[in-house]
């Protein structure tokens, strides 16, 4: 008679221990790799290598795999839903960190050396990386309700071990990437393609003087070159997109990062080695499984500030679970389950593609403080250290030069025993930079390329009179050239008084001044509308008579109106040209203006530097709203 395991296994109290004492073990083992403890590595990792060893043998004893097999559902499902649910509320962002990945010295370099292909690439992909997005956040989400609903085991526990694989390695390489090794890539250029023709003949040119770059063949039709690169090292994988900045911070360093999936693999192997025990949730299984779950959720909800996650599970937890019940002949499945958690997801993302994140963990979220957002960050502290290795037993020693430690150990006289190494420069307090970089938010115009639109803000005039300073015409006696400069340049040993003379006191044009930043008046103008842009030519001119329409309004209210884009001066004024749209326009360094606003246009409203609204252009208000509701109050 076949019977069927339970989840208490041979002893119930015993394999809850069991189960508590492994993932105190996975707990200990994670915190010895940890920098925060690495004076307490040695004993964190051994004591926790033996808990787990010794309990996942003993669950294994006493036939509780599917005890522990359970927990694991439940956290790496919550953790899933959590996590999908973060990067579906920004696919765009987590599009532009794909794009990274994707570039042909990031990920691709890893492929490119451990299977000695030169000339492997991921940078078709790029184009994809919107695509690759949604579809990655659609699959962790419906994984993560699939795994605690106990549906489609076999084919889930499959997916979840190629998902984490494929995650531990993306974060391995992020973690373990030295900007200092060199990579042999290999690139071709077809000579058809103008663009690609001319880089081979800069290629060809280059090897001839630098060893990196070889010419591996050339034909009438293509060049192929090997060239020696340094890798493009991704520093923040972008598991919890801007979420963890936003709430707690900071992001998971890379090395947290991989341990972060470390963790998760190891309980999914536990899945995955249960597979066959495992079956689709009874009903009083699903009344403690899935409470628990949403416990969880709602834990790490309140560590992202963020409580939508709870509301998306309990709906799509409570429709996949309807929709396996209603026993329908073609979706009353789990593959119905996990349709109608797609569709929603789909929804969710629709929505935010059209308009903005729900939860924006951005700097210039709706509320922020501008000003306050260039000024928190943090200084780092590091401390010089002399390395100073055993010549017999290969151990390594770290002295403070100028510590009591080192000139009582007399370590440099020991040249039999003791080898100089290297000076090593320690992070004691890693550097926080500030929210807000001052360097990549900085809207400006060159003096020179300034028209009457930028010259009617009153913020624009009063630098402009710094443009002149007082200078000198002096006369060159031996050319009878008369030159004009700067009074703070003119000194006796550049300009001798035999050689030349002072004619007169003149106004001359400041040197120092070439551009006109708004920065500053954005941060304190008592009420401005701003318009962004990250690129002219790919700016949703469907919005513009909108845009036109509250331009004028806010124009003839004296709003100030001014538009932050992300294109060159010619751009800008073909721009204004083909649609007669004359407003003020600043250009910003573009990379900035995508963490602004993913869309193209935007719109911020600002009072006092305070982000009071935050719209895009399909949710574009009028005036009148803007005023009553936003300026007003």
């Amino acid at each position: 008679m076949k019977t069927t395991r339970t989840i208490s296994g041979h002893s119930l109290p015993l394999n809850v221990l069991f189960v508590i004492l492994n993932l105190i073990g996975l707990t200990l083992t994670t915190m010895g790799f940890h920098d925060h403890f690495e004076a307490q590595k040695m004993l964190f990792v051994s004591l926790g290598m033996v808990l787990m060893l010794f309990s996942a043998v003993a669950l294994i004893f006493f036939k509780g795999k599917l005890m522990i097999a359970t927990v694991s559902r439940i956290i790496v499902g919550s953790l899933f839903i959590v996590s999908g649910l973060i990067k579906a509320n920004d696919p765009v962002g987590f599009s532009y960190k794909l794009e990274e990945y994707f570039e042909d010295g990031a990920l691709a370099y890893r492929i490119k050396e451990l299977f000695g292909a030169p000339g492997f690439s991921l940078e078709y992909f790029i184009q994809h990386a919107l695509v690759l997005s949604v579809i990655i956040c659609i699959v962790e989400i419906v994984l993560g309700v699939l795994v605690i609903i106990g549906g489609k085991t076999r084919l889930v526990s499959w997916l979840l071990v190629i998902m984490m694989l494929f995650f531990t390695f993306l974060t391995w390489h992020t973690s373990t990437c030295d900007p200092k090794v060199k990579f042999t890539d290999r690139d071709t250029y077809s000579l058809d393609i103008a663009k690609e023709a001319q880089l081979a003949d800069t290629k060809i040119e280059e090897a001839k003087t630098n060893k990196d770059v070889k010419i591996v063949s050339k034909t009438s039709k293509e060049v192929v070159v090997e060239e020696l690169k340094s890798p493009q090292c991704v520093t923040d994988c972008g598991c919890f997109g801007d979420a963890m900045k936003g709430s707690v911070g900071r992001s998971l360093t890379p090395k947290e990062s991989l341990w972060k999936d470390i963790v998760l693999l190891y309980l999914v192997i536990w899945i995955f080695a249960a597979q066959k025990l495992i079956q689709p949730n009874t009903v009083r299984q699903n009344w403690i499984y899935v409470p628990v779950s949403l416990a969880l959720i709602s834990g790490l909800s309140w560590v992202f500030d963020w409580y939508f996650p709870i509301l998306f599970s309990v709906i799509a937890i409570l429709a996949a679970l309807w929709i396996y019940r209603i026993r329908n002949r073609f979706i009353g499945n789990h593959y119905g389950s996990a349709l109608i958690v797609t569709l929603l997801c789909s929804v969710f993302i629709w929505y935010v593609l059209r308009y903005d994140p729900l939860r924006d963990y951005r700097p210039y979220a709706v509320g922020n403080y501008l000003p306050d957002l260039t000024k928190d960050g943090i200084p780092g502290k590091y401390q010089s250290l002399l390395v100073y290795k055993n010549i017999q037993t290969g151990e390594k020693r770290e002295y403070d030069g100028s510590s009591k430690e080192f000139m009582d150990s007399k370590i440099w006289e020991k040249t039999k025993e003791w080898k100089y190494l290297e000076m090593l420069n320690k992070e004691i307090i890693p550097t926080k930079l500030p929210s807000i970089d001052t360097a990549q938010f900085n809207p400006s115009r060159s003096i020179r390329s300034l028209t009457a639109d930028e010259l009617q803000l009153d913020v624009v005039k009063k630098q402009l009179e710094k443009r002149h300073v007082t200078g000198l015409r002096l006369l060159d006696n031996v050319t009878k050239e008369k030159i004009e400069i700067p009074e703070i340049e003119y000194n006796v040993e550049s300009y001798p008084n035999d050689t030349y003379t002072i004619l007169d006191t003149i106004q001359v044009e400041n040197p120092e001044f070439t551009d006109v930043s708004i920065r500053d008046f954005l941060f304190k103008a008592p009420e401005v509308i701003v318009a962004f842009s990250k690129s002219l030519k790919e700016f949703d001119t469907n919005h513009l008579t909108e845009l036109k329409t509250l331009a004028a309004a806010a124009k003839k209210a004296g709003v100030p109106f001014v538009l932050v884009v992300g294109s060159s001066d010619s751009e800008i004024e073909a721009f204004k040209k083909k649609h007669n749209f004359h407003v003020p326009v600043f250009i910003n360094d573009g990379v900035e203006l995508k963490a602004i606003s993913r869309a193209n246009p935007a719109l911020l409203v600002l009072k006092h530097g305070r982000v009071k609204g935050k719209y895009t252009g399909n949710s574009l208000p009028e005036f009148n709203w803007i005023q009553t509701n936003l300026l007003k109050k």
